[in-house]
């Protein structure tokens, strides 16, 4: 039921009546889906004011800088949960009770091991490719090894796909890595965490196994945790497009991966690095900085302010954190890190930036704490896949789980009107 009405008024035809409904949180929104049968529709390219769907999963305030998960402030939940427990909380709705967390993280570990014909798979890709092709390549492969819980109308199904998904997505990540090695292969060891398997498979060989240091572990799992899902973004956007066609979730899933691979969206903080390559060293950082603030000027500070948070990101003061704490294991003697530490005091004293909210964001610091831990700037994409898949699955079955339609956007159409074909 409509709290309220909007009236749209077209000069020469009569007001139209349209339903205006009110979230729990957020702005109003005016149902427009009426206006086809006036003979009308809106234009809204970037979908910069259109709600494409009713969630009930994460809510972001911009102008506030507020993220929260099933009403729970990220900020928190870094804080004080892991990975899987938010993985738990997006799925489900709430947080899970100790013997619910107890039975959801064994029942991940229990899932990590992919099916030995992937590694066949992973052959056919050659070694130099970009990690992102091959995982969006394997992602959408899935469907043909486990194709035994692909009725999307069944919910035992859905979440036996979520579980697969979610579980075995750092196996290919750490597979892809090896891959492009030439390594071998790491298998998953379910004594440990979610997030200390992950560094495990990644960096640990047969010959050499050692432990996972707890601060990177930490460190890793917190990066999961503020990557794991941010509302009706691109990728988030695609995977539901995707499965409103009836899709299965590994496909809808692959295609979110495609979509995050843009250097707009997940590309963002390999952007980062490849920006500090080319400013190059700490005395080139006044020459750079004239250049950003330059309107003229092509050149732009990767890392700093975000497209929906206009004051700050809040996950970027609990990356801060995670990065002081990681560098301060480390003791990291590289330029590149000392010319991130460097652009990121300019960015929070310098006026300029100051006054147009300009604040390093999860991309900044994310980038920076992956590097130190040795993982390459081709694979941060990657990971952010990985953190960002329990958010696409929880949007994909919310969707699937109610009344959805098939996406249709429509057009503003300005090219030829009809014409006939030329008989000569």
């Amino acid at each position: 039921m409509a709290d309220k009405k909007a009236q749209l008024i077209i000069e020469g035809a009569a007001p139209i009546d349209l339903p205006v409904y009110s979230g729990t949180l957020g702005p109003d929104v005016i149902d427009v889906r009426g206006l086809t049968a006036e003979g009308v529709f809106t234009f809204d390219p970037g979908f910069m004011a259109t709600s494409s769907c009713e969630s009930k999963i994460t809510f972001i305030d911009g102008d506030n800088g507020i993220l929260l998960h099933r009403g729970y402030p990220i900020e928190q939940l870094a804080e004080k949960s892991d990975f899987l427990e938010t993985c738990y909380l997006l799925l489900k709705g709430e947080l899970p009770h100790a013997e619910e967390k107890q039975k959801f993280d064994s029942t991940i570990k229990n899932h990590t091991m992919v099916h030995e014909q992937l590694k066949n798979f992973l052959n056919g890709f050659r070694r130099d490719g970009h990690p992102m092709a091959i995982m969006c390549g394997v992602v959408g492969a899935l469907s043909a090894f486990y194709h035994d819980s692909l009725d999307i109308n069944n919910a035992q199904h859905r979440e036996i796909s979520a579980i697969r998904l979610i579980a075995k997505m750092p196996t290919i990540a750490a597979m892809v890595y090896k891959y492009s090695m030439g390594q071998p292969l790491m298998y998953p060891n379910n004594e440990l965490s979610y997030s200390e398997n992950f560094l495990h498979m990644m960096f640990n060989t047969p010959a050499e196994i050692k432990p996972i240091d707890p601060i990177l572990a930490r460190a890793m799992d917190r990066i999961f945790v503020l990557h794991a899902d941010h509302e009706q973004n691109a990728s988030t956007s695609t995977v539901r497009l995707a499965g409103s066609t009836g899709a299965n979730p590994f496909a809808c899933v692959a295609a979110g991966i495609a979509a995050l691979w843009g250097p707009a969206h997940g590309g963002a903080n390999e952007a980062v690095l490849r920006m500090l390559d080319e400013i190059g060293d700490v005395s080139n950082i006044d020459t750079f900085i004239a250049k950003a603030k330059d309107k003229d000027d092509p050149f732009k500070l990767m890392g700093f302010g975000h497209r929906v948070y206009k004051n700050f990101d809040p996950r970027a003061k609990v990356m801060k954190e995670t990065c002081d704490e990681v560098l301060g294991l480390l003791g990291i003697n590289d330029p590149q890190l000392e010319l991130a530490m460097k652009l990121e005091e300019i960015a929070l004293s310098d006026p300029y930036f100051v006054e147009r909210n300009l604040y390093p964001n999860v991309d900044f610091y994310s980038g920076i704490i992956l590097k130190a831990i040795g993982i390459p700037a081709e694979l941060f994409t990657v990971i952010f896949a990985t953190g960002r898949t329990p958010g696409w699955i929880a949007h994909w079955n919310e969707m699937i789980s109610n009344p959805y339609k098939i996406g249709r956007p429509r057009q503003l159409y300005t090219g030829h009107t009809k014409r006939d074909y030329p008989n000569n």
